[in-house]
């Protein structure tokens, strides 16, 4: 028996390179001022995903939302094995929140039709909430696994799954669908496939290719450059290689619900918060200088 498995994936900026401009005056992210990244424990909901198709067979959907530069992911995505993938894109989706993004992708996963399996990383590291994955199970009407580590089995249509609780695990068993949210603690993501990577590299959006055809085409006019991207996205849908573009019209998208008029969530302040040092003394590795040093571990309450 094959599953056919969608995973939700992200573009996110790198947050190990944050810098005072990391923030808008608004309280989203500034993100053309950090390096953007593949969501790392998106990698780990991609491995899931494709650990399911190696051993059962079925598919594997990729989608991500953003703006154009997204399709990085989705190449990645095609690199390591997805079968499909999707870029929502749409500037009413704009400032959504958790609430907003996650009834966004209900509705993708929605539009894509049969799904056995919806796979999501844990959290994504420009937010830290983890709310996205359980909020679109319960707008898809699905039952969820948090914190996955391991796919112990699929028998028939159930699951049996290994989810991390901190302090140990926990084997659970659940009907399908279903989705999931992955931790980092699963197996390492696979590199990406030599063969698949020549082929893929290739693979563009639609609206990749007009920005494309602006840059090679700067002294032609609009419906010269139309033409050329006709004619260019014909031929990449031809070797597959086309990669898909929905906007919130395409999944039947209630606006009332989506971009910033949809997220309850709003910014009441940002504060920078600057850590100065207060001093240090220095102590000597003798006797008499390591009994100071303790005595005034014991007395700050930093041990004992």
């Amino acid at each position: 028996m094959s599953f056919d498995s969608v995973v939700l994936i992200k573009q996110v900026p790198d947050t190990a390179r944050v810098t005072g401009k990391a923030m808008n005056d608004d309280g989203t992210v500034n993100r053309s001022a950090l390096p953007a990244i593949f969501n790392p424990e998106d990698l780990y909901a991609l491995e899931a995903a494709l650990e399911v198709k190696q051993r059962h067979g079925g598919t594997v959907t990729a989608i991500t939302m953003g703006p154009p530069p997204a399709c990085e992911v989705l190449r990645d995505a095609l690199y390591m094995g997805a079968d499909r993938v999707i870029l929502l894109t749409d500037r009413r989706a704009a400032a959504s929140d958790t609430l907003a993004t996650s009834y966004i992708l209900s509705c993708a996963v929605r539009t894509v039709g049969k799904v056995d399996l919806v796979f999501c990383g844990r959290q994504a590291i420009d937010g830290d909430t983890a709310q996205v994955g359980p909020q679109c199970a319960e707008k898809l009407g699905l039952p969820q696994i948090t914190y996955l580590e391991e796919i112990v089995a699929i028998n028939g249509r159930q699951i049996v799954a290994r989810r991390n609780i901190g302090n140990g695990y926990e084997v659970v068993e659940c009907a399908m669908p279903v989705l999931l949210t992955v931790t980092d603690t699963f197996q390492e993501p696979r590199p990406y496939a030599a063969k698949a990577m020549l082929k893929c590299k290739h693979a563009r959006s639609r609206l990749e290719l007009e920005r494309e055809a602006a840059q090679s085409m700067p002294g032609s006019d609009e419906k010269a450059r139309a033409a050329a991207v006709d004619q260019k996205a014909a031929e990449l849908k031809r070797r597959g290689l086309l990669i898909e573009q929905w906007t919130l019209d395409d999944i039947h998208a209630d606006l009332a619900w989506c971009g910033r008029d949809g997220s309850p969530t709003k910014v009441k302040r940002i504060q920078s918060v600057v850590l100065k040092g207060s001093g240090h003394e220095q102590y000597q590795p003798t006797e008499g200088d390591i009994s100071r040093l303790v005595h005034q571990l014991i007395e700050d309450h930093t041990i004992g």
